[in-house]
This record gives C-alpha cells, structure tokens and sequence, in this order.
C-alpha cells in the first residue's frame, strides 16, 4: 500500500511539474483520466477506507415485529328451533257433572247424622216476598225477589221423636245447601235472617213436637218445578236429596 502512494505521488508531482523535459506534454483529458485512475488505485488498497464503507459495528438488528395474536375463533352457538307455543289448557266447567256424580241421600237426619229428629220435606211455593204479610203486621225481617225472578220456597218439617226436648243446631253442622231446579244448574240457597232458616236453625224442639224450616233459593220468574234436587253440603262429602 505504501508503495501505491509513492506512485501516486510521484506520478501527481511528475503531472504539476512543467517545463521538464522527462515528463511528455499532456491534454486536458489525459490529465483529468490519470488523476481518477490514481485515485481508484488508492482506494483499491485503502483497507480503512473499504472498512469504513461496510462496518456495520455499532448498528443493532431491527427488532422482527411480532406477528399479532389471532383470536380463537368464535364457536357459533346452533340456534334452537323455534317451537310452537303451548296451548293454554282447555278449561271444562264440570260443575254439573260433579253434582249429577254426587251420591244419594235418604234424608237430611242421615246425612249429617243428626238423633232423635225426622226432618220431612212437606212441599214448595213461589213468591214475590217471603215471608207473606198481613196489613196491620210489620215483619222481623222480609225478602223481594229481584227483577225477573222469583223466590222458590222449600218447605220442611222437623219432629222430635222422642218425649223429651231435642236441640237442633244446624250451624253446628256446617250445614249448607244448594238447589237444582228441572235439571238446570244448582244454585245456592239464599242466606236470611229467618228464624226458621234451616241453614241457620238453632233451637229446642219440644218433645213430642215439630217446627217448620224452609230454605229458599231463587228461580226464574215463570219456573214451575217439575223435578228438585236438594244438595247437601258440610259433610265427608256432598249428597243430593231427590225432593221431586
């Protein structure tokens, strides 16, 4: 490498030196060629000047980007069938079938296991008002029928069969009734404040005696019974009482 830069020099001091002999004289050109075939020459056996063009010391590698994180894929959930919507279910009125499935009795006496008492039933009317009043009397307690009906009253009588006196307590008995009149639905019997309502009775019956009860339900107006089931309730279970 030393000796290429005495070369060089001597050939760039032989190339400004003028007026001598040894040297030939030369153009622009040639002047201009020797110089950049000098200065190639140089920088072929300049090891600094190569190292310095490809010395990567000092440099640290880009850093590899890192490739985002894929989500897992969403499982789709499967979506159900639609189903039909249930039918609400069919409602049955079975009242009737329920009286008509109700077992026959042989008396009020028997169905609530009242003793010592007969209890008859002695037949029925139709009224505007119950209880009938005369002109000059003024009632305890009266009833009106109301528009379009009529009160169908259903007569019994009560006999103490024996010689001493019988109480009888019809509440006592949780006794409640219900009426069907030629078949139809039964309804239930009114509630008064008679004193000879057989749902409410409560007295002594003298021995050897009776009394008379009704039990009034209503009907309407223009009804004439032809047959009447008599529904008792406040027992085990309810039983019918075939009146007519």
């Amino acid at each position: 490498m030393k000796k290429a830069s005495v070369l060089l020099c001597s050939v760039a001091a032989a190339l400004m030196m003028t007026g001598c002999a040894t040297v030939p004289d030369l153009t622009q050109t040639e002047t201009e060629l020797i110089s950049e075939y000098a200065v190639g020459v140089l920088l072929k056996y300049d090891k600094g000047h190569g190292r310095k063009l490809v010395d990567s010391t000092g440099y640290e590698p880009e850093e590899e980007m890192e490739e985002p994180e894929q989500e897992p894929p969403v499982e789709e959930t499967p979506e159900e069938p639609e189903t039909e919507p249930e039918q609400a279910a069919e409602v049955m009125d079975v009242s009737q079938d329920e009286e008509e499935a109700q077992p026959e009795v042989s008396s009020v006496e028997a169905y609530y296991g009242i003793p010592n008492i007969m209890i008859s039933y002695t037949g029925w009317e139709m009224a505007d008002s119950y209880p009938p009043q005369a002109e000059d009397e003024t009632p305890f307690f009266s009833m009106d029928a109301s528009q379009g009906m009529q009160l169908l009253v259903l007569k019994f009588n009560a006999q103490n069969l024996t010689g001493e006196d019988q109480p009888l307590n019809m509440m006592g008995y949780q006794a409640t009734f219900r009426v069907s009149v030629n078949g139809e639905a039964s309804k239930g019997a009114l509630a008064t404040m008679l004193v000879n309502d057989m749902q409410t009775y409560d007295s002594v019956i003298p021995a050897g005696s009776s009394v008379d009860m009704v039990s009034i339900v209503e009907v309407p107006q223009g009804t004439t019974p032809s047959t009447i089931d008599f529904i008792l309730r406040g027992g085990e279970k309810d039983g019918t009482l075939h009146l007519q």
